[in-house]
């Protein structure tokens, strides 16, 4: 499979994914052009023109966040990174990524558009930190993780959303546990060589 990508941007959670999930990890960096690293026009693979798009080994391209994580963790099941379909346990996943993609996702991604006004990026901003109260309170019981003990899709979703806060000056000091979470993820050996790949991270 190979995955389409810019570096940091909402692609990086395929990323992350395709690493925790022992996939092989082919990358092919998109520009602001629209053209690839290898020399193809993006707008050929995914006429979307945005990132993530992931080629399949059959030739097929899969995109959008959430349907793209799902078929990852569907792939490997025995690296727990979502629930059976079916379960109640799925559906509350798969609910919180919708959160994450509707609430999160597309507050922050409306604030790099350049012609936005700071009173409506301050909007946006206070958007935010209500949408964060929830993730706050949904780790207060200690969870490492925002489903639990075990590191899931919506984790690799929201650590790389929640990474453009200080770009954007989304201040995230009221929010501890938030803070500790995204220092967590930070620290998994998959998280780390992604970030590395992606030129995010300096090599150890």
């Amino acid at each position: 499979m190979k995955l389409y990508y810019m570096p940091g941007a909402c692609s990086l959670a395929t990323h992350i994914l395709m690493r925790e999930s022992g996939q092989t990890v082919e990358l092919d960096k998109v520009g602001r052009d629209k053209k690839t690293e290898s020399g193809a026009n993006f707008l050929e693979i995914n006429p979307k023109g945005y990132v993530p798009a992931l080629q399949l080994d059959d030739g097929e391209v899969l995109t959008e966040n959430v349907v793209v994580h799902n078929y990852l963790a569907d792939l490997k099941p025995g690296s727990k990174l979502a629930p059976p379909h079916g379960t109640k346990a799925r559906l509350r996943q798969d609910e919180l990524a919708l959160y994450i993609s509707t609430e999160i996702h597309k507050t922050y991604g409306a604030m790099f558009n350049p012609v936005m006004s700071d009173e409506m990026k301050q909007a946006s901003r206070d958007r935010l930190a209500v949408r964060y109260e929830l993730i706050e309170k949904l780790l207060a019981d200690g969870r490492p993780y925002l489903t639990g003990e075990n590191f899931a899709t919506v984790d690799a979703y929201l650590f790389t959303v929640t990474r453009w806060a200080p770009g954007l000056k989304v201040d995230l000091s009221k929010f501890p546990k938030v803070m500790a979470y995204q220092e967590r993820v930070a620290a998994r050996p998959a998280v780390k060589a992604a970030l590395e790949a992606e030129g995010l991270l300096k090599a150890a």
